[in-house]
């Protein structure tokens, strides 16, 4: 991650590059802390100001957290994912669910006509990880398995906007799942994803459409 004769007029701006690309990348995932301030000085060899600078411009644009005594967290993949988490953290939870209900709905009847081999193997490999993830009642991994599915279903639309729009509300959506789950899996919490998967396998848009539209609002049902 070492910079190539960085010029100093650009200096911090090439950091703030080789930071989100970590973040973008993947290399840092969302809910991950990154490497200590003097972890960072030593791998990019610049100034600890330089990174200082850097790190609270990225935080600013809300990709990462700075918690005093713990660290520095990623929390976004992106800027515009960073301000749609802040403009709707406080959301009306009815909103966000007919939100959800509507992308995943549209995008899972464009699934149904789009998907590929590769995407239904990918569905089932990760339907198979959802429903090992609550058959060990791991909460925290059965909400990362829920959500990887979900946002698996939205990539088969093949409508890279789409996509994007969704994973920028990924961790939006990520938190209400994770309140909606509690700490502690409970059976009539449990929904089948199996016949959305089903669904997409068929080519049944309608059938895969309604299944998508149902999850979202049966979760706002079960919270009321």
């Amino acid at each position: 991650m070492a910079l190539t004769s960085p010029r100093r007029s650009a200096l911090s701006d090439q950091v703030i590059t080789e930071l989100r690309n970590q973040i973008t990348s993947g290399a840092w995932p969302v809910g991950s802390r990154i490497p200590t301030e003097p972890e960072l000085v030593e791998q990019l060899g610049v100034a600890r100001n330089t990174v200082r600078e850097a790190v609270r411009a990225l935080a600013h644009n809300g990709l990462l957290d700075i918690r005093q005594g713990s660290g520095t967290y990623v929390v976004a993949t992106s800027e515009l994912a960073g301000v749609m988490q802040r403009r709707f953290a406080d959301a009306d939870d009815r909103h966000i669910a007919e939100l959800r209900s509507t992308l995943e709905s549209s995008a899972a009847r464009l699934a149904a006509e789009r998907r590929t081999a590769r995407d239904l193997r990918l569905l089932d490999t990760l339907l198979a990880r959802r429903e090992e993830a609550w058959a060990a009642g791991d909460a925290e991994r059965f909400v990362t398995a829920d959500a990887t599915l979900h946002l698996a279903v939205v990539s088969a639309s093949h409508n890279d906007v789409m996509v994007t729009l969704y994973a920028d509300l990924g961790h939006l959506l990520r938190d209400r799942l994770r309140t909606d789950v509690g700490a502690e899996l409970r059976p009539e919490n449990h929904m089948d994803h199996a016949r959305l998967v089903t669904a997409i396998r068929a080519g049944d848009g309608e059938a895969a459409g309604a299944e998508a539209a149902s999850h979202a609002l049966h979760c706002l049902v079960e919270r009321a």
